[in-house]
């Protein structure tokens, strides 16, 4: 289990709202009014500091709460094997040694080393930035220190299974995790002063350094006049007095407060009252890419059917778009409509839509949620489909064949449709279905169906073969199978985020991007959304042969970071910060 820092009590959050030097000078103020008998005006500087100190200790308490009521909401359970006995626990009472059990929809643990993974997929997205969900195998690595996002025979605490099953050892639990690593390195963090409170503390010294020139003065003066030491002294506080602004930082933290009150409207929760002002004062937004920039659904974007390419327009898992031939809208023909048919029927995700947000979602693996939607964009419907060909038997994806096949009854007899990676589906193809029927595939055609292939993932695109056969036996459905076509998918950016990004930009403000995807997507990314017309982006690898005073000169000009891990999200923040640059970090 995660360990939070120690917990805010409120007498800390009262204490904190005395942090300020202007309070501090307001209270001295109150007791030398009260002092020198002006009962009256330290009464009325008195209702001002408890008024911006109770207001900022509701605002700031009621925060401290609420965060408190959100960790309480994840009591994360999980199903370990004690005794022999497969038995539901706490999440947080597993320890290094245990077995546990991994199925679909579970949230992981702890770190896991697998021992057994059937046709196991993890979306590791909240931990590497990986849109696509990640196949897990339980084969020794032969590098030991690969990259979390590398390391498939692991699955990590904070991760999601998102198809299939595994088993296996509990390696590390709690902080010592890699997610609890990032909450390491987020806790060490220190708290600084924000833009505001450093100004209002610049001005605290300045009124205090001219109350002291002021005092001297009169005091001084009027001993060169004989007047009584101890009346110019009373004089020249109460004049020191007088210069503070009382007012000043009730002001402050009532327009604090109203624009947390605005944040609130807005569905966000702030914690510290002077963070508001902060965010008015950024200077850089690092933003993650999976989930923030872009909407963590798979979608089709292109079909190669037929010799040709198609695109397919439309986002996430809305079933409404259309498709396209060189810019100009078409109805898919019969080779694209058997694609898509075969794409769905091979799949076992399912459209979703909730009502009262008006939202489409997926149940199941993100990719075949994507298969279905590009279907039902063509007026293909799984479920309808499903009660045409039902489906009899299943030839499941493993690591190792890379492929996922599927039998159904039809009309015609029983027909298989396979889907998995090109060069795997390529080599059990003989022919190939274009628009005249089916034809051999020769070389030439081959060669069209890899370039293809290669042109899609050159555009940073998720490519599936798909091909289908009428098979007499489960045994034989993978053979001498018809090509049906390619499959190019991809995670597209929000509609949003590019009118965000500009509005930034006119704003004064750098928006870079960071991940831990990889690099070919994380510019296929940048560039829909316009952040490479002026930067470059680094990888991990070259961040880290950089010093950081070489990442502190740097790192204005660069906009895009791939392949990154959490501590070196945290190195870049730091060096903007270093460059003076008020930076704010969004997505993770």
């Amino acid at each position: 289990m995660l360990q939070a820092t120690r917990r805010v009590t409120r007498w800390a959050v009262l204490a904190a709202q005395f942090k300020n030097l202007l309070i501090v000078i307001l209270l001295a103020a109150t007791g030398v009014s009260a002092v020198s008998g002006r009962a009256l005006e330290a009464a009325a500087i008195a209702v001002i500091v408890v008024l911006a100190v109770v207001l900022g200790f509701v605002q700031e308490y009621r925060a401290e709460r609420a965060i408190e009521a959100l960790r309480r909401l994840a009591a994360p359970t999980t199903t370990a094997v004690r005794d022999g006995e497969a038995v539901v626990i706490a999440a947080h009472e597993l320890v290094p040694g245990d077995v546990v059990r991994l199925q679909a929809g579970d949230g992981i643990p702890a770190d896991v080393r697998l021992v057994e993974a059937i046709n196991l997929r993890v979306d590791e997205s909240a931990l590497t930035g990986e849109s696509v969900a990640v196949e897990k195998q339980t084969s020794a690595l032969d590098d030991p220190d690969l990259a979390p996002a590398d390391r498939t025979n692991m699955a990590f605490a904070g991760t999601v299974v998102t198809y299939g099953r595994g088993r296996g050892v509990v390696v590390a639990t709690g902080m010592v995790t890699e997610f609890g690593q990032i909450a390491t390195l987020l806790q060490a963090v220190g708290v600084s002063r924000t833009p505001l409170q450093a100004n209002l503390d610049q001005v605290g010294r300045t009124l205090v350094r001219a109350a002291l020139v002021m005092v001297a003065l009169i005091v001084g003066l009027g001993l060169l006049r004989g007047q009584l030491l101890l009346d110019m002294v009373m004089f020249g506080i109460a004049l020191a007095v007088a210069v503070v602004p009382e007012a000043l930082p009730a002001v402050v933290t009532i327009s604090l407060a109203i624009g947390v009150q605005r944040m609130a409207r807005r569905q966000a929760l702030v914690r510290r009252l002077a963070a508001v002002e902060t965010l008015g004062s950024t200077r850089v937004i690092c933003a993650d890419k999976t989930g923030t920039l872009t909407r963590d659904e798979m979608t089709v974007r292109a079909l190669f059917v037929g010799g040709e390419m198609l695109s397919v327009t439309g986002a996430g898992y809305d079933p409404h778009g259309e498709f396209a031939r060189n810019d100009e809208t078409i109805s898919p023909g019969q080779v694209a409509l058997r694609l898509l048919q075969a794409g769905a029927l091979a799949s076992d995700a399912r459209i979703l839509r909730d009502e009262t947000e008006g939202q489409w979602g997926v149940q199941g693996d993100p990719t075949e949620g994507a298969l279905v939607v590009a279907a039902a964009k063509a007026g293909l419907d799984r479920g309808d489909l499903m009660a045409q060909f039902p489906r009899i038997d299943e030839i499941p994806f493993t690591s190792e064949t890379r492929r996922m096949t599927t039998l159904h009854r039809s009309p015609d007899g029983v027909v298989a449709y396979s889907k998995g990676a090109p060069e795997v589906v390529l080599e059990s193809c003989t022919r190939v279905l274009e628009e005249e029927g089916e034809v051999p595939l020769d070389a030439q055609r081959a060669r069209a169906l890899l370039d293809a292939a290669a042109d899609m993932a050159g555009r940073a695109l998720r490519v599936l073969a798909i091909a289908t056969k009428q098979a007499d036996t489960r045994e034989s459905a993978e053979q001498e199978m018809t090509m049906l076509g390619l499959v190019g998918m991809f995670d597209p950016p929000r509609p949003e985020a590019t009118l965000a990004i500009q509005r930034c930009r006119e704003a004064g403000i750098s928006v870079v991007m960071i991940t831990g995807d990889h690099p070919t997507t994380a510019a296929a990314v940048a560039r829909e959304l316009g952040l490479l017309r002026e930067g470059r982006l680094v990888t991990g690898v070259e961040l880290q042969a950089m010093t950081d005073d070489m990442l502190r000169e740097d790192v204005t000009g660069i906009s895009v970071f791939a392949r990154v891990s959490p501590g070196d999200k945290l190195r870049i923040v730091t060096a903007f910060q270093d460059r003076g640059y008020v930076t704010a970090m969004t997505g993770d």
